[in-house]
């Protein structure tokens, strides 16, 4: 006769606890000093020379865009044609503005692009190359837009250009204030207290 009681079964053995996963490792965001400020200078140099070389592109869009006063010669003397030539340095000088600001914008948001540049040596980098690259802008203008000669005034019948100057030399001051304005904007739209930044 078999066994017809009931039938015990081994019981089913727990799965192992696991501790709950701790908090993701902290990065270190903080400040690093005077080491960080120099590696991003070295970092900036391909920065630097970019900014430096737009200056001439800069220039040759100002020399195209800005007004320019166009005198015909006669024997008592050159006379105003068209445009009244008392606008035209007001005009010059507000479309180098408008262009060094735009550059300023440009360099200031391609520079934030540059993640293992990000900080204070970047600031630094965007102040001396917007200035550089104003100042280019502007002698790059001032040598395609040079005045008349002597010679080209003297000619009765003949119809010359004024020259291409800056009457306002804070102009300058466009393209930098441009760009570190724009830098700083990303700044402080960031959330990441390390800015984003990649080690390396």
């Amino acid at each position: 006769m078999g066994f017809t009681g009931p039938v015990s079964t081994p019981p089913i053995p727990a799965p192992p606890l696991e501790a709950p996963p701790g908090p993701a490792p902290h990065r270190d965001v903080h400040w690093r000093g005077w080491p960080e400020v120099r590696q991003d200078l070295g970092g900036g140099l391909g920065v630097f020379a970019a900014l430096a070389v737009s200056g001439v592109p800069a220039g040759v869009l100002w020399w195209l865009l800005a007004p320019r006063a166009d005198y015909r010669v006669t024997a008592d003397g050159p006379v105003a044609v068209g445009l009244p030539a008392a606008e035209v340095p007001v005009g010059v000088d507000s479309v180098l503005l408008l262009v060094l600001l735009g550059l300023g914008v440009l360099a200031g948001g391609l520079a934030w692009l540059r993640r293992r540049t990000r900080g204070v040596g970047m600031l630094v980098v965007l102040t001396l190359g917007a200035t550089l690259a104003a100042v280019g802008a502007w002698q790059v203008g001032a040598l395609l837009g040079q005045p008349p000669t002597e010679a080209e005034l003297t000619a009765v019948g003949s119809t010359v250009t004024t020259g291409l100057g800056l009457r306002a030399l804070p102009v300058l001051a466009g393209a930098p204030f441009a760009a570190l304005l724009t830098y700083l904007a990303c700044v402080l739209v960031t959330a990441d207290d390390g800015l984003g930044r990649e080690s390396g």
